[in-house]
C-alpha cells in the first residue's frame, strides 16, 4: 500500500506559438482518501470557474454569458468525473497500486490535467537506475 501521493492540476494552452502550462494547484496528500479528495475539489473547482451560475448575486448583469453548442463541455466531463463512483474506485485502485493517474480534458484553447501518483513509486523510480548501473 503507498501510503503519501503527489497531486498536480495543471492548465496547458498555446503562447506564443509554444505549448505553455499553467500550475493550478499542488497538494502532498498523507492518504489516498485525501488524495481522491483534492482530485475531486479541483476538478469542481475548475468547473464552477469555467460554467459559473450567472444568476449567482456575485456577477454583474451579462457578465456571464452562454458558449457555442459545439463547444468540448469541460466543465460537465469534470462534473462526471467528480460524480462516477465506478472511476473514482478505479482510480483509487491505480494509486493505490503505485500508478500514476491522469485525468484530462481539453476546449479549443485549454487542456485541463490532474494528476496524482505515489511518492514510494517516485522513490523506486529513481533508485532503479542506481541499482541497474552495470559494475565495472
Amino acid at each position: 500500500m503507498h501510503d503519501e501521493f503527489l497531486c498536480h492540476v495543471t492548465a496547458y494552452g498555446i503562447c506564443g506559438g509554444r505549448r505553455v502550462g499553467v500550475p493550478l494547484g499542488t497538494y502532498r496528500a498523507p492518504t489516498l482518501a485525501l488524495a481522491m479528495w483534492w482530485l475531486r475539489d479541483r476538478a469542481s473547482w475548475i468547473a464552477e470557474r469555467l460554467d459559473p451560475d450567472p444568476e449567482a448575486p456575485y456577477y454583474p448583469p451579462n457578465s456571464v454569458a452562454p458558449v457555442a453548442d459545439t463547444t468540448p463541455d469541460v466543465p460537465a466531463m469534470l462534473r462526471a468525473w467528480c460524480g462516477d463512483m465506478d472511476q473514482q474506485e478505479l482510480a483509487a485502485d491505480l494509486l493505490a497500486a503505485g500508478q500514476l493517474v491522469r485525468i484530462a480534458t481539453s476546449d479549443e484553447t485549454t487542456e485541463y490535467e490532474l494528476l496524482a501518483e505515489s511518492v514510494d513509486a517516485l522513490r523506486m523510480q529513481r533508485t532503479i537506475p542506481l541499482l541497474t548501473v552495470p559494475a565495472a
